[in-house]
């Protein structure tokens, strides 16, 4: 793609260089004329109110009667002097009436009432000058409703009438009924669309983002041998930009930079696409060829393409189109001057940034808030920010520092520099401060005239809590009250989370008294914030003597509290605890939620038994709970661990009657379980249910299944098995080559088994220790010495040799034993005795054997 703009870029340069300097208006194919009459009939589509050269003396008299009688009183359908007048309604009048009347409720109501009028009808040109109306004043119902009368009342339209009701309802989103109106129309034979009706409704759509039926409309278009203009293409050029449809946008610019459109609508749409695409580059570079063509680009695509320069952090080219729009004679903006600075102090180009502030003076462009506050909190060293006071401090009126003070603290805690903030607010407070920071002094100095607020306390209070120092954000909420600054509810509730987290519920507790005696209600926040600490304390009964308070206020404990408070029980082998907490939960009116009972279930079968974990799980099944994929999958895990699968295949079953989806990690247990009763074919029948239900089986489950065929000697289904996993996409971890080496070594395929011990270390994969004793066991059983030997030094080499105390160890003893009987290695052997690498074991007759 990048290609394809390239090749564009080269031939406007050629263009653009053999020919005259193009005028932005001498490119447009389309006149003005036919874009906006009629191919058949030369009357505007619609009259404005500017339109009285259309209407006789008399009609003006008529519509000006007709408006005097609506806005003196309030509209009555049966009004005489409106009845006096219905001999003379005609179209005309009508238009005229509705785009003079400054109300569009009045101007509606007056639409509806001549719509009712015996010997009236509207026509075309009355619908859409009330079309426009209801358009501007976004009245969507009332708009679609006149859009189904229009295809009703089966006026006759012609395709320019058409096409400007299409934009009334374009332009308010209405784009369904656009489209399906202009199918309506067409089909009825009503009128024949032209390119420009066409061109109306792909703008529409196009607003729309609806590429699909943009892509329709053209080529029914180009199917019907209509005219294409540039107008046509602009919206699809449009469309494809926002979907970024990188290829299609650049055909679509292709096709009007051949056929001589380009203006600099076209150019900016294609510029301010490569902007969001972060073709910032490619964006530049059609800039320099738009000027080479003499097409600039105006003052709002420089506003958009600056933004978005500067969002991507590409202030080098921001800069560059700053400085260019400048040389073209447009003014920037305050906000255009917001964006840059802030890009620019972002990135530390401090000079630039104060240089810029300058700039702005001597334009007379006045300096908001936001950009003091940019500025100051980025001159951060005391020469820069002494340099930048010295430069805007005599710009500012008392009110303008005084708002300034606030920001500055919010800019400050925001960029992390709280020590300075706090000594800020410490200097206007009067008291001392440790630090010696510029802004501190310059404010100091204006002590007088700043007004603390709550807002000043809150951000440094915040900014404290944020950086861990809640002793300070309590000592400064403490004087907040000495300066006339309210306490707020979120500031209490910020202390109180805050000394939660530090387990000092004490002090939380007198901050709860505190708010309540100062006219403030503790919210569901707050509640929950001293709950969390009293259950991860373990106090079951506080947390529930709080539960009590807060039923109180209508408060509902947080479900990550409670669950927190019965993990911590169960890990500590209090389950039982644990559940009369959730029952106690219950009688004081709070249902736990199936996470909470999960993890009690959970607990209980690991301190009691699998049966006490089943039972409460029936017990909140009995009470209308609807356990998920979770609280099903521990006790399946529990009844397999004790080889109860059958009864884990049920609870399975009972599971997708209820619509729940089986997890992988289900399934896993349930082979798991299979393959430890020794029943690998329904293990395996559990794999192809997981296929059926389109579960992907992972790396466990293939290795529990290999695992299973070599423990009932079946080591070359395993292999198979191991081949499907590969074809399947599913990649082998370490867990899975340990299963497949142990178990094909215990099937005496010693051979296979080095293989794939082989390929795990190719794979960069560290064999465990009692990988190498599989090996080793299975080397012997073959009497293969020179392996067994091979496997023992690469044992010793990675300090992988079991201590002697190790049952392992007697596999090693015994190896070594047999190696030093053996000539092939009794030398390599005894060399590694030697060097102290493996202990000298003590040939004795009665040592254990393998």
């Amino acid at each position: 793609m990048v290609m394809a703009l390239s090749t564009i870029i080269k031939s406007l340069q050629i263009l653009c260089k053999s020919t005259k300097p193009i005028k932005p208006n001498s490119i447009f194919i389309v006149s003005y004329k036919n874009l906006f009459y009629s191919s058949y009939q030369q009357r505007p589509i619609c009259t404005k109110h500017q339109n009285d050269n259309f209407l006789s003396s008399d009609q003006i008299n008529i519509s000006n009667a007709f408006i005097s009688i609506l806005i003196k009183q309030p509209f009555s359908p049966n009004n005489p002097e409106l009845q006096n007048l219905v001999p003379l309604l005609t179209h005309k009048v009508v238009e005229a009436v509705v785009n003079n009347l400054r109300s569009w409720r009045i101007a509606h109501l007056f639409f509806t009432w001549a719509s009712n009028q015996r010997g009236y009808k509207h026509n075309i040109y009355s619908y859409n000058a009330m079309a426009s109306i209801l358009s501007r004043a976004r009245q969507n119902a009332l708009l679609k409703a006149l859009a189904l009368d229009v295809v009703n009342s089966h006026c006759s339209m012609n395709p320019g009438a058409l096409g400007f009701l299409i934009r009334c309802l374009g332009c308010v989103g209405l784009v369904d009924e656009a489209n399906n109106l202009f199918d309506q129309v067409k089909r009825s034979g009503i009128c024949i669309p032209n390119s420009y009706s066409y061109n109306c409704l792909l703008e529409a759509l196009s607003k729309s983002g609806l590429i699909d039926l943009v892509e329709i409309r053209l080529k029914e278009m180009r199917g019907l041998g209509l005219e294409l203009h540039k107008y046509t293409l602009t919206p699809v050029l449009q469309v494809y930009c926002n979907a970024g449809k990188f290829d299609k946008a650049l055909s679509v610019f292709n096709e009007i930079f051949e056929r001589g459109w380009l203006d600099e609508h076209v150019f900016s749409i294609l510029v301010v696409a490569f902007s969001k695409w972060g073709e910032v580059d490619k964006a530049i570079e059609l800039i320099d060829s738009m000027e080479e063509c003499n097409v600039r680009l105006n003052e709002k695509t420089f506003f958009v393409l600056i933004h978005g320069f500067v969002r991507v952090s590409r202030m080098d080219k921001a800069i560059c189109l700053f400085d260019k729009m400048r040389k073209l004679g447009f003014c920037p903006s305050v906000s255009l001057f917001d964006v840059m600075i802030g890009g620019l102090c972002k990135r530390n180009d401090l000079d630039k940034a104060l240089s810029l502030y300058s700039e702005m003076k001597e334009l007379g462009i006045g300096t908001d808030i936001g950009i003091f506050t940019k500025l100051i909190s980025s001159f951060s060293k005391g020469g820069e920010l002494d340099r930048l006071l010295e430069e805007c401090w005599e710009d500012m009126n008392s009110q303008t520092k005084n708002l300034l003070y606030n920001s500055v603290l919010e800019g400050l805690v925001r960029s992390g520099s709280i020590d300075i903030a706090y000594d800020l607010l410490q200097a206007i407070m009067g008291y001392s401060s440790n630090g010696d920071s510029v802004i501190v002094k310059y404010f100091r100095d204006e002590k007088e005239i700043i007004t603390l607020n709550t807002n000043s306390f809150t951000f440094v209070i915040n900014g404290l809590l944020d950086a861990g120092k809640l002793d300070l954000a309590l000592t400064l909420f403490r004087k907040m009250v000495q300066f006339g600054c309210n306490k707020t509810l979120l500031l209490y509730n910020n202390l109180i989370d805050g000394l939660c987290k530090l387990d000092r519920l004490e002090e939380s507790y007198e901050l709860l008294r505190e708010m309540k005696e100062v006219g403030l209600e503790p919210t569901q926040f707050t509640h929950n914030c001293i709950f969390g600490c009293l259950c991860r304390r373990e106090d079951v009964e506080g947390a529930l003597d709080f539960l009590r308070k807060m039923r109180f206020y209508g408060h509902e404990p947080w479900v990550k509290h409670s669950t927190l408070l019965v993990k911590e029980l169960c890990k500590h082998g209090k389950a039982v605890e644990g559940c009369k907490f959730l029952t106690d939960m219950v009688q004081e009116g709070f249902l736990p939620d199936i996470i909470t009972y999960s993890a009690a279930m959970n607990g209980l079968i690991k301190i009691k038994s699998v049966d006490a974990g089943l039972e409460l799980f029936q017990h909140i099944c009995a009470r209308g709970y609807c356990p998920d994929v979770i609280s099903y999958n521990i006790v399946i895990k529990a009844l397999c661990k004790v080889q109860r699968v059958a009864e884990a295949e049920h609870l399975l079953n009972e599971m997708m009657l209820k619509g729940l989806v089986p997890s992988v990690v289900t399934y896993n247990y349930l082979i798991d379980g299979w393959c430890k009763n020794g029943e690998i074919d329904q293990a395996m029948l559990c794999l192809s249910k997981m296929f059926g239900k389109e579960r992907e089986a992972n790396v466990i489950t293939y290795a529990t299944l290999v695992d299973g065929l070599c423990n009932l000697g079946r080591p070359d289904d395993a292999l198979k098995l191991w081949n499907e996993m590969g074809r399947q996409g599913c990649a082998p971890n370490r867990i899975a080559y340990h299963a497949l080496i142990n178990g094909l070594c215990k099937c005496g395929r010693s051979s296979a088994a080095l293989v794939h011990f082989n390929e795990m270390k190719e794979k960069n994969m560290k064999p465990d220790s009692y990988v190498y004793i599989a090996l080793i066991s299975a080397f012997l059983s073959d009497t293969n010495l020179p392996s067994v030997f091979d496997m023992l030094k690469e044992m010793v080499d990675g300090g992988n040799l079991p201590d002697p105390l190790d049952k392992n160890f007697l596999i090693i003893r015994d190896a070594i034993c047999k190696l030093s009987e053996d000539a092939r290695t009794f030398s390599s052997i005894k060399d590694l005795i030697a060097e102290g690498r493996i202990p000298d074991v003590t040939l004795d007759m009665n040592r254990p054997t393998i």
